[in-house]
């Protein structure tokens, strides 16, 4: 027997509700059974990841990255197709055209936008409310996130430096401590290093409203990425997953956390080379800036559509050691809920 989504046969019926009491307040949020938001990764999170995620009882959520205006609209439309369940779209608040892709999500009714990359202006943020949809945002910090609540943001992600791709500096164990016994007004997502449905748990007990998971997803079975790119992953401990480094203070690189490899190489003679050439007036300060950024867009392709996962950028979170094989998204979701009602359950009985 199938409770929409996801497959709860077999599993403790009080453990179960308490879950979902503990998870309320994210379901109720998202509109999904499982308060598991997908993170989304560019190249990774596009229709078939999503709605599979939505269709098993999770929240997916489309990365548009550097798509156009026509792009997303197809996209959205696609997942729309093979989907009737809620999903999200994240958008990067440093798109040039990132009003016209507001625009999109509220022609097409989606309910649910993340804005990431930085921190959204009161613009979008209003434009998307007065649209009828609800704003996502990060939190890094406390104070971050207390002035975002009074931009009006409708629900925070805190995103710890274990996560995969764009990184702050704070662990998760330090951001949840800092964060979720004082932010109460909106749901609080954690992010960053999860793999398993009793650490989720944790974070829930601790005032989680649920949690944003991506790279247990990037090697699942619907994941359109490249098999090599699958692969690295099966093989990879979480101490493979590193970050970037910034070889000068004056062009500060946001950390980008992925497997080792020769592409983790070729970013540091990438930011020395356009360095030298600010150095040397052939770029403005503006231009290397762009151009050093610019590296991870087409190393994550290379690796994610290509499969050069040895030149191209294997974004991927420490938990990245906790894939052990490629499931299907039903699976993987059936598991992390299973992890946490069979850790209610042990705790009943050592409390007895």
């Amino acid at each position: 027997m199938q409770h929409n989504g996801v497959d709860l046969m077999g599993l403790d019926k009080e453990a179960q509700n308490e879950l979902a009491s503990l998870w309320n307040r994210g379901t109720e949020f998202l509109g999904s059974e499982v308060a598991i938001l997908a993170g989304a990764m560019s190249w990774v999170s596009e229709r078939h990841l999503v709605s599979a995620i939505s269709n098993a009882g999770g929240f997916g959520v489309i990365a548009c990255g550097a798509m156009d205006p026509a792009l997303l609209e197809a996209e959205i439309i696609a997942t729309q197709s093979m989907t009737t369940k809620p999903f999200g779209v994240n958008l990067i608040t440093m798109h040039p055209q990132l009003n016209e892709l507001i625009d999109v999500c509220l022609k097409l009714n989606v309910k649910h936008i993340v804005l990431a990359g930085g921190v959204p202006s009161g613009a979008a943020i209003k434009k998307i409310k007065d649209g009828g949809a609800q704003v996502v945002a990060f939190a890094p910090a406390l104070v971050l996130a207390k002035r975002l609540i009074k931009m009006g943001v409708d629900a925070l992600v805190i995103e710890g430096a274990e996560a995969g791709g764009h990184v702050g500096p704070v662990s998760l164990t330090v951001l949840a401590q800092e964060i979720l016994p004082i932010i109460r007004e909106v749901p609080v997502f954690v992010a960053g290093g999860l793999g398993r449905g009793d650490a989720i748990l944790s974070y829930l007990e601790m005032g989680a409203s649920g949690a944003q998971l991506g790279t247990v997803f990037a090697a699942s079975v619907e994941s359109q990425a490249h098999e090599n790119f699958k692969k690295a992953f099966i093989r990879a401990a979480a101490r493979d997953a590193v970050t970037t480094v910034q070889i000068d203070d004056s062009f500060p690189v946001i950390p980008v956390r992925a497997l080792a490899n020769q592409g983790t190489k070729n970013f540091m003679k990438h930011q020395a080379a356009m360095i030298q050439k600010y150095q040397n007036q052939e770029l403005s300060k503006e231009e290397a800036q762009l151009d050093i950024e610019h590296f991870w867009a087409g190393a994550l392709r290379r690796a994610v559509k290509d499969g050069d996962v040895e030149n191209g950028s294997v974004m991927a979170g420490q938990s990245v050691g906790m894939v052990k094989e490629i499931l299907p998204v039903k699976e993987i979701i059936h598991n992390l809920v299973k992890q946490a009602v069979d850790a209610l359950v042990v705790r009943r009985q050592r409390i007895k």
